[in-house]
This record gives structure tokens, C-alpha cells and sequence, in this order.
């Protein structure tokens, strides 16, 4: 009896092809005119724009291990994404998101690529032997956000609420100081988005979709920011608490909103959360308003407790543009990085991101069409049964955007933006699933290619 082909992946429709193309050409383009804009002199501070990286092709002990990671994730994680059991599937992927990122990280070595990323003089931990007393620290938090001043916070730090530091200050008060257990926390945290998405989805009531997006999760290229920077660590804690908001039951929502809250004080951007988790209650099968009210209480205790214990958001948030504006950033210009910030989050979220995309949207606009046409249109409904694999993303894509034309984020997106790709990746679902290996591919090499090439910095 002869033996029976393999079956092989059908190719990408053309109309997807296109958009990688222009995809493509978005990223060679924000690559030449930086290169250009570098060798006149323009201030980018990002030797390898649009990434902040510069140029050091190398291979490392974690190159082989990415490589396997990668090809196992392809080849048997696809097919066993489909039918596994669910609770042991989360398990695996989480392990398999963590092995994806720390092999990568690896690539680099284990000092430069892992235990020191997070050392640096502009890191958290610069400051952290620093902190004697906590609440003192919260008081005084706002006065040392200016630069050049003798007692300045170093940049990440005065870049962001004092959440992020306090939460690295808590590791060291338990004995788990130092590079490598803050690498470690992060990577752990930040591949937790690979459980947390899913089980938004699957609470929503869209499993298959789950299973769908969670390859992608696993092989997210951005692996190679979250192993180590703490925008993996936040990207875990914003996705976890939207994925508790999803879950029914009386306590899920209000933990939601508790998470949620601490978020809004490890990074003064994630207050464009809340149009996430807007979408989340919304979809919610049931019990909308007591879910929106206990998640906005848990928010709500946080936002009392910090503002109780001297730390004001909003004069902190002040403080920050100006600090802002006292660095990089006043060099850094605005007509380059409103476009080649797209370009970065392309390298980010993977290829797959613009034909999804496209295809999310395509889905959002045909569900609300016959709205559009009836007397006395009326949109929420239509729009809501549009579903989490349409709404989520393009949630995700309109606060990238507000971001984006914001004039705040200009460069480094490719990390700053991991909290919200997890949930642009969501689109993943409306590719055919034929085509996902072909994707698969392409996002892991994505994250191969910028490994080996550039030397990343976080």
C-alpha cells in the first residue's frame, strides 16, 4: 500500500500576501530612513531604528534550543493546541512561552542576555538598596522625577508610577534580590499572557479561537523584550487582569479591578486600559453591571490606598512629561517615529499582525452592515455580537494609535507596546487555518532574525 503524503499547509491568499508586503516595505523603509537619519546626525538614539538596538550579528548557546522550542511549536503544538485537554494545555503553552523567551534571551549569553538586563544604571534595580522606608518613598516619590537634580530618579524608574519600583523593592525585602530573580520574574509573568488571553477568550465563549491564538502566543517574537525587561512583567499583570474581568463569579472581577488598578501605577500609558476592559465587561455573557461595578471598586482601592500613602497620579504623570522632555525625547522626532513606531510593533507582534488585522476589521464591518441599513440604525448590539476576536484587537489597535499619535511614545515601542500586542494577536483567529503553520514560521523567524542580528536593549 503506498504511503500517504503528508499533509502540507495551503499558502497564504494572495490579499494576505499583500499585506505582508506592505508590511515589509513599512519595515525596510523605517530601517533606511533611520539609517539615513543616523548618519546625518538626527538625534534618533536608536542605532538600529526603528528597533532600539544596534547592529552585532551573533549566535549563542540559546540559539539552538530557540530553534527547537520553535519547531515543536510549529509541528505538534499546532495540532495539539486543537484537541488537548485545557487545563494541562495552559500548563504546557506557559512552559513552552517561557522556554520560547529564555532561550532567546539566551542567544545573548546568560550575564548580558538575562542576569544583568535589568542591572543597568537607568534600571529599577539601581534603586532599589536605596529604599529604606516605603511609605516615605511614596511621599517623596514626585519631587525626584526631574532630571538634574542631585537626588533624580534614574530613568525607568522616573519614567513610570512608583508601582514598578515597589514591586522589585518586594522581592528584595524577601530575599529574592538581584538580576536574576528580577529576569526570571519577568519572563515568568510576562509568558503568563500565553495562559491569561485564552482564558479571556475561552471565558467570552470563543475556545476555539483560544486555541487558535495560543500557538502565536507562544511563539510571540516580542519574547525577545519580555526576556528580560519589566514590560513583560507588566504585559502579564494588565493581561491577567483582564482576563479575571472575563471570568463569572462574584470575586474574579473585583481581583480584575484590584490588578487593573496597581497597573495604572506601573506605567501612566495603561490608563488606555480601560478601553480594554471596557470590551471585556461588555462581552461579558452575564452580569455586566456587577462585574463593572466590582472591578471599578477593586480599581478604586487601589487608586485610594496609593493616593492615601502621598502619591498623587496625576502630578506624577505631569512631572513625567516633563521629564520627558528633558532627555531623548526633545531629540528624538516626531515625523520619523509616528511611523516607524508601526514599523517596531510589525517586529513585535510578528507578521501575522496586518493580514489578521485586516481580516478582524473585515469581520467587525460585515457583522455591522445590515445594522447600517435598517431604520433607525443601532449599533451596540451588532457590534457587541461581533465578538472578542474582532473587538479585542481592534480595542488593542486604537489605543496603540492613541499612543502612537500621542507625541509620548516615540521609540522603544517594541517593548513599551507587549502589554497591548498580546491582545492585537487576538485577530490570529480570522486567518485561515490552513495557512497558521506558514504564519507560525514567520513569526518565529521574525524573532530568530532580530536576535541574531541586533544586539536588543531594554
Amino acid at each position: 500500500m503506498p504511503a500517504v503524503p503528508a499533509r502540507t499547509p495551503a499558502r497564504p491568499p494572495r490579499t494576505d500576501l499583500v499585506v505582508l508586503g506592505v508590511e515589509v516595505a513599512l519595515v525596510a523603509l523605517a530601517g533606511l530612513v533611520g539609517a539615513v537619519l543616523n548618519r546625518r546626525g538626527v538625534g534618533l538614539h536608536a542605532d538600529a531604528a526603528p528597533l532600539y538596538a544596534t547592529w552585532r550579528p551573533h549566535v549563542g548557546w540559546g540559539t539552538p534550543a530557540a530553534v527547537l522550542v520553535a519547531a515543536a511549536a510549529i509541528g505538534a503544538g499546532v495540532r495539539w493546541a486543537g484537541g488537548a485537554r485545557w487545563a494541562p494545555l495552559l500548563g504546557v503553552a506557559w512552559l513552552a512561552s517561557a522556554a520560547w523567551t529564555l532561550s532567546l534571551a539566551l542567544v545573548d549569553g546568560w550575564s548580558a542576555g538575562f542576569t544583568e538586563r535589568l542591572t543597568a544604571q537607568a534600571e529599577y534595580l539601581h534603586e532599589v538598596p536605596g529604599i529604606r522606608d516605603v511609605p516615605a518613598t511614596l511621599a517623596g516619590f514626585t519631587e525626584r522625577i526631574l532630571d538634574f537634580q542631585p537626588d533624580s530618579w534614574s530613568t525607568h524608574t522616573a519614567g513610570h508610577p512608583p508601582g514598578a519600583l515597589l514591586l522589585f523593592v518586594g522581592l528584595d525585602r524577601i530575599g529574592l534580590g538581584g538580576g536574576t530573580v528580577a529576569a526570571l520574574a519577568c519572563v515568568l509573568v510576562g509568558t503568563s499572557v500565553t495562559a491569561s488571553v485564552p482564558v479571556a477568550l475561552r471565558a467570552l465563549g470563543a475556545e476555539p479561537a483560544a486555541r487558535a491564538v495560543l500557538p502565536f502566543l507562544v511563539l510571540l517574537p516580542g519574547a525577545v523584550w519580555v526576556g528580560a525587561s519589566a514590560d513583560g512583567l507588566f504585559a502579564g499583570v494588565v493581561a491577567a487582569g483582564l482576563a479575571l474581568l472575563a471570568v463569572r463569579g462574584r470575586l474574579a472581577p473585583a481581583a480584575g479591578g484590584l490588578m487593573l488598578g496597581f497597573a495604572l501605577y506601573l506605567s501612566y500609558g495603561f490608563v488606555l486600559v480601560g478601553l480594554l476592559a471596557l470590551v471585556v465587561l461588555a462581552l461579558r455573557p452575564a452580569d455586566r453591571i456587577a462585574a463593572l461595578l466590582s472591578a471599578v471598586a477593586g480599581a478604586a482601592t487601589v487608586v485610594v490606598a496609593v493616593t492615601a500613602a502621598g502619591f498623587w497620579w496625576w502630578d506624577g504623570y505631569q512631572r513625567v512629561v516633563e521629564r520627558y522632555n528633558q532627555g531623548w525625547a526633545a531629540d528624538r522626532p516626531y515625523g520619523y517615529w509616528v511611523w516607524a513606531n508601526l514599523a517596531a510593533l510589525v517586529l513585535s507582534a510578528g507578521p501575522a499582525l496586518g493580514p489578521a488585522l485586516r481580516r478582524a476589521v473585515l469581520a467587525g464591518v460585515a457583522a455591522i452592515r445590515p445594522a447600517l441599513r435598517g431604520p433607525g440604525a443601532r449599533l451596540v448590539g451588532p457590534v457587541v455580537a461581533a465578538g472578542p476576536t474582532v473587538l479585542l484587537p481592534v480595542a488593542a489597535a486604537v489605543v496603540v494609535l492613541a499612543a502612537d499619535l500621542s507625541g509620548l511614545s516615540k521609540a522603544e515601542v517594541e517593548r513599551i507596546w507587549l502589554p497591548f500586542a498580546v491582545w492585537l494577536l487576538v485577530a490570529v483567529a480570522h486567518l485561515p487555518p490552513a495557512t497558521r503553520r506558514w504564519w507560525l514560521v514567520g513569526q518565529a523567524a521574525t524573532a530568530l532574525a532580530v536576535n541574531h542580528l541586533l544586539w536588543t536593549v531594554s
